[in-house]
């Protein structure tokens, strides 16, 4: 790291609360922020129109590529109208918070249509990372998230990476950067599309197939 561009740290107990007053005032001015999940680190911002633009244009993300939601609180479904069918809420129940991404619908009125998947519905994880779950809880909103990392990049596992390909954007306060250590690598979350009554494994991932058909029974996939 250069002394110009500094990361906020995000470890200890005492960092992660004297960051969230500034990083909340960030998310409100609509900018994006990184920060680390339990798998690599993610960009994202608040739930609006214009904070997801803004996104998308730093990203670079096509439109047919929708972000996710990250939350800490199934409260937090119910305030943007998503809706757990009897599947979603079995899977939810066993595998939240943790490496489980859930699609679900409803959500019209108060999820801008760009975080809306192919499938319909809108892509939601409980991030068990406790930095980050807390950052959440403090904010009292979802944010949204896409692995941080330009196309053909391998996603950051570290604060210093995501320096190294956005150093400008870094600098000028257009990104902050929550330095939560080097990440382990791990694998992607399983993203499970729930719109419908039998849910389907849409990608692979941490939670394996079978694990999910412990508790719900009829599922369909390719991967067991």
């Amino acid at each position: 790291m250069t002394a110009e561009v500094r990361a906020v740290p995000f470890w200890s107990e005492q960092e992660i609360e004297s960051s969230l007053p500034a990083t909340i005032e960030h998310l409100n001015a609509r900018r994006v922020l990184a920060y680390p999940t339990e798998t690599v680190y993610g960009f994202g911002g608040a739930v609006d129109h214009e904070s997801v633009q803004e996104l998308i244009r730093f990203k670079g993300r096509p439109p047919n590529k929708p972000f996710l939601l990250l939350i800490s609180g199934s409260e937090m479904l119910a305030r943007l109208d998503l809706h757990l069918n009897p599947a979603a809420s079995i899977l939810a129940a066993r595998f939240w918070p943790g490496p489980l991404t859930l699609v679900l619908p409803g959500g019209e009125k108060r999820v801008p249509s760009e975080l809306r998947g192919p499938e319909g519905g809108i892509a939601v994880r409980w991030t068990p990372h406790p930095a980050t779950s807390r950052l959440i809880r403090a904010y009292g909103d979802p944010i949204t998230s896409t692995s941080a990392n330009r196309p053909g990049v391998p996603p950051a596992q570290s604060a210093g990476e995501i320096i190294a390909q956005w150093t400008q954007a870094a600098a000028s306060g257009k990104l902050r950067i929550l330095d939560g250590g080097q990440l382990t690598s791990s694998a992607p979350s399983t993203v499970v599309d729930c719109t419908t009554a039998q849910p389907r494994v849409i990608r692979p991932g941490a939670v394996a197939s079978s694990a999910l058909r412990e508790v719900v029974g009829d599922l369909i996939c390719e991967s067991t």
